[in-house]
């Protein structure tokens, strides 16, 4: 087998559904379709015919999606299954073997998985947790060369909740232009700001610029496994090429739910919700960790659903991950799963409750092992 085992997406595979409390989800609790859907909308939905539908995205969904990019067409938008599917054709459609690919880590590993299978050359660039998560931009200048074929981007960043600043954007598109690279950006949980100021796309500030979202993250929809790429129309033609050996289409009752959770009243709705969430949980779990002094240290996040905590004890944070689950059934995501020991990650944007539940076996078990 040439693709490296994806950690982070297998363990959570194996565990999040296996535990009493899975307090790192990282996105947010999600609908159901009664919650998220009138009657009239549920009986449109009940109604649709169960076929293909078109591959590449039903018309009024791609309008949908191009509507949130300023300057884009629905024929800049290809409709994936989640956005994992949208990084696996954007890779297999930008990037050949030998090739040079530069990835902001801390990150969601895949694109980095892509990469090696495909034979490529990976190099990182780090946000630095000693600046507050900021990007060393000059670290990224160092490592282009002229073999640089694609830059990958996540913002708001996984896991860090790090969003990039308009000049720090601006810089990396300067780099990437001057090494003529194209530029990955996964921006799935654009639209879960904290402050609630939509995060500005890299979509349209360079030519040789290609976009993820989808509605598993900010938009609380797992389940409907719906992602998109946008870029120019000549790239995104060539993924849907990609696309139809993938996985055809995404489903057409996933096509039909998103064309009406992208209208822009509802769309709205689904996001300030998810932002509540965030602003009243972020609150609850700091006063959580900071009850035991320098024990636990952290950045807040800007965006995302999210916390990266940095722990000082002596325990790998695999090992406390195990430990916890074993011991708690309370399942973490351990630092390891980023390349960044001594850190785990605690979803915030579960239900308040659930979440203050879950860390009162965390702090059981600290005392029982620990006595902290």
């Amino acid at each position: 087998m040439n693709i490296p085992i994806f950690e982070l997406e297998r363990v959570q595979s194996i565990f999040e559904n296996t535990v009493d409390f899975n307090l790192t989800e990282s996105g947010f609790h999600p609908y159901t379709l009664q919650e998220l859907l009138t009657e009239e909308q549920l009986s449109e939905v009940t109604n649709t015919v169960i076929g293909y539908g078109q591959t590449n995205g039903s018309i009024p969904l791609r309008q949908r999606v191009a509507a949130m990019y300023d300057g884009v067409s629905e024929d800049q938008v290809l409709i994936t299954n989640g956005s994992a599917e949208a990084n696996f054709v954007a890779c297999h459609t930008l990037l050949e073997k030998g090739d040079e690919v530069i990835v902001m880590l801390p990150n969601y590993m895949q694109i980095w998985g892509v990469a090696q299978e495909m034979g490529c050359h990976t190099k990182s660039f780090h946000l630095k947790e000693k600046n507050q998560w900021q990007p060393d931009l000059q670290e990224l200048k160092s490592l282009v060369t002229p073999k640089t074929k694609l830059i990958a981007i996540c913002n708001p960043n996984n896991p860090t909740g790090y969003i990039l600043s308009q000049s720090e954007m601006d810089e990396i598109v300067n780099i990437a232009r001057e090494a003529d690279a194209w530029i990955l950006s996964d921006e799935v949980y654009r639209g879960a700001e904290l402050n609630g100021e939509l995060t500005p796309s890299f979509m349209g500030m360079y030519e040789k610029v290609i976009v993820n979202g989808g509605l598993s993250k900010a938009y609380a929809l797992p389940g409907l496994r719906l992602g998109w790429l946008v870029g120019p129309k000549e790239t995104i033609d060539n993924t849907w090429a990609y696309h139809d050996y993938t996985s055809i289409t995404a489903g057409i009752l996933s096509h039909a739910i998103g064309e009406i959770v992208l209208e822009p009243l509802k769309r709205n709705e689904i996001l300030n919700r998810n932002r509540t969430m965030l602003n009243e949980n972020l609150p609850a779990v700091q006063a959580w960790l900071d009850q035991y002094g320098d024990l636990f240290e952290y950045v807040p996040p800007q965006g995302g659903g999210m916390l990266f905590v940095k722990y000082n004890l002596d325990i790998n944070s695999t090992a406390l991950a195990e430990w916890l689950r074993v011991d708690k059934s309370v399942f973490l995501v351990a630092g390891d799963c980023y390349g960044i020991d001594k850190h785990f990650r605690i979803g915030i944007g579960e239900r308040k409750d659930y979440i203050l539940a879950g860390l009162e076996r965390v702090k059981e078990a600290l005392n029982e092992r620990f006595d902290i």
